[in-house]
């Protein structure tokens, strides 16, 4: 059995994974939390579910009101940085821009 092409199928994987940077908050959006992670749907559903310890555990953090996607895991943890590194405000706007209403976008994943 050859290997040859076997390291080139693992990064031809790797090259089509998704990750996503989102902002979650509680049911008066008075907290905001933001995260990456490379699978949406499973991450909010264990916020919502309380089941990672933590910031989003201890202030009722389990609605999902913005995300982006990136191709690539480091543009993903930069635009993370960016959101955090930015003010309440920022946040606010770009919710708002995505969606006015914040309804919980978990149901259109």
């Amino acid at each position: 059995m050859s290997l040859r092409g076997a390291g080139r199928r693992s990064n031809l994987k790797h090259m089509n994974k998704q990750y996503y940077i989102y902002i979650m908050t509680n049911k008066t959006n008075r907290v905001l939390y933001t995260g990456v992670t490379n699978d949406l749907k499973r991450r909010v559903y264990e916020h919502k579910k309380k089941l990672v310890e933590g910031f989003t555990k201890r202030y009722n953090i389990g609605k999902l009101v913005y995300y982006e996607v990136c191709e690539n895991v480091e543009s993903a943890i930069l635009r993370e940085k960016q959101i955090k590194g930015g003010s309440r405000q920022k946040k606010i706007q770009l919710v708002n821009s995505m969606n006015k209403e914040w309804c919980d976008l978990y149901k259109e994943l």
